[in-house]
């Protein structure tokens, strides 16, 4: 059974990334997109021959031909739109974050319990296998206790005061756009919940441009984050044990960053571990597909997206909260 896909709105993202991770993916095809820009829909229509472009949003939730719908709208959109496809009987795969709040994210959940249909959030890091590789390794006690984490996500859009990134209106912020996956690989690498203690935030136009947030796990796991959109491009994340540490240099844009890598490093041994062509995205959709013909549970449900954005808002509310 091949998953027939549509995608809402023709996005950079889409484009670049979702897009062709659809059309490449075992089990599933682009078939539709939603845009009202004929220029906009062309390279799409390049990427997939015979995509059927709908003007608006309601009309591909309407295509009888569309089995699963890719919501990268804005991220204030996320909810609205994935309550909206599952009511139309579509699977949905809505972009992260799916909501601006933990508390936002329940009527898309209790939307995929009435309907039965499969609705999660893009979290592409959790089907890549270093990130699989790394949780059984802590699992195992490779580093022996582990006492901390350091994570850093950070990129400059300084030059693009357009970008939507750049507008607290539409759900702009270095949080909502990195922070998720700081804070999410953390809680996925570690299977457990942290506290945050504190935050430390530089705002610009409503919009968290440079966020450092420490927090505290159990068994005295302590985590320090950094996500920003005005600094230099830079990403890794390091568990630092009493025993050993494990570093990641391409933790989430791997092959695009850099090469997958996983170092373990014990005393004066140095192993390394490589994932040099693995894409993250055709993983996602061929996991996506997978449970929507029942065969295997997806590994990121919108519980997972919850638990990360209940962090964010920790974090917001930590630094005294959101500017007015």
């Amino acid at each position: 059974m091949t998953i027939r896909w549509g995608i809402l709105g023709a996005s950079g993202f889409a484009l670049s990334d979702m897009g062709p991770a659809i059309h490449l993916a075992r089990g599933s095809a682009l078939v539709a997109l939603a845009t009202r820009d004929p220029a906009k829909a062309a390279p799409f229509e390049a990427l997939a021959p015979g995509l059927r472009v709908h003007g608006a949003y309601d009309d591909l939730l309407a295509d009888p031909e569309v089995d699963a719908v890719y919501v990268p709208l804005p991220h204030t959109m996320h909810v609205e739109w994935g309550v909206r496809a599952l009511e139309a009987g579509k699977h949905v795969l809505v972009e992260k974050p799916a909501a601006m709040s933990a508390g936002a994210i329940q009527p898309l959940i209790d939307a995929r319990d009435r309907s039965g249909l499969v609705a999660a959030e893009a979290y592409m890091i959790v089907h890549h296998p270093q990130w699989h590789r790394v949780r059984a390794l802590l699992a195992e006690g490779a580093v022996g206790r582990l006492r901390h984490v350091e994570a850093v996500f950070t990129y400059d859009n300084s030059d693009d005061p357009g970008n939507i990134r750049n507008a607290a209106a539409t759900g702009g912020g270095a949080l909502p756009d990195v922070g998720v996956y700081t804070y999410g690989s953390t809680r996925f690498a570690l299977g457990a919940e942290p506290e945050v203690i504190h935050a430390d935030i530089d705002w610009e136009a409503g919009c968290d441009v440079v966020a450092r947030v420490s927090a505290r796990f159990p068994d005295g796991v302590s985590a320090h984050w950094v996500n920003a959109m005005r600094m230099i491009r830079e990403q890794f994340i390091l568990f630092h044990g009493d025993a050993g540490l494990i570093r990641m240099t391409a933790p989430y844009n791997p092959g695009r960053f850099g090469e997958a890598r996983v170092e373990v490093v014990t005393g004066s041994r140095t192993v390394v571990e490589r994932w040099p062509d693995v894409n993250q995205y055709v993983l996602q959709v061929e996991a996506f597909a997978a449970a929507v013909r029942g065969e295997a549970a997806f590994p990121w449900t919108l519980e997972d997206a919850r638990g990360t954005q209940a962090v964010i808002d920790a974090a917001y509310a930590a630094a005294g909260g959101r500017p007015a």
